[in-house]
């Protein structure tokens, strides 16, 4: 954005301060209106016939519009949640599993979505409902912090179960 000096124009149509139009004028007569305002000359639209400038506070408008930016990344963030993966295994060791679970339950109170999936190996596949029962316990762990979106489904050789945070009051 092109402000004062900046701009390479010989007539302007000039927007007040207010946001009153004060009409074409020279780019002098528009730097000199400005500067006894006390305030900038700012290029609004390069493109128009005559370009369009508006008198304003400079750095009070750059720093609005980089708080606005910040504010809509904000929502932005707030409104996608993130979905984290554990894997286990049928076969899990009672060490693996409480540090996954504590894992689990730190990405669930920062409200993201935890996806458990176990993968079988071999001859395990003759035995889903081992798997089944340690997503179960997992789930059954995590109660106090989350709920369960999808139960216990069985795609090929993964087992999936997706745990929501609890929404709260």
């Amino acid at each position: 954005m092109f402000i004062n000096e900046q701009i390479r124009a010989n007539e302007v149509l000039v927007i007040g301060p207010n946001g009153e139009q004060v009409g074409v004028k020279s780019l002098k007569d528009a730097l000199t209106l400005a500067s006894y305002a006390g305030l900038d000359l700012v290029l609004m639209n390069q493109n128009g016939n005559p370009p369009v400038c508006k008198v304003m506070d400079y750095n009070k408008y750059r720093y609005e519009k980089s708080k606005k930016e910040k504010e809509s990344l904000k929502k932005q963030k707030q409104n996608s949640q993130e979905i984290k993966e554990f894997r286990l295994s049928p076969v899990i060791d009672v060490g693996d599993f409480e540090t996954k679970l504590r894992n689990a339950k730190k990405y669930l109170e920062k409200g993201d979505k935890v996806k458990l999936s176990i993968r079988f190996k071999g001859r395990q596949m003759a035995h889903p409902e081992l798997g089944r029962e340690v997503l179960e316990k997992f789930a059954a762990r995590v109660e106090d912090v989350a709920s369960i979106e999808t139960s216990c489904k069985l795609e090929g050789k993964i087992m999936t179960m997706l745990l929501a945070p609890k929404k709260e009051k």
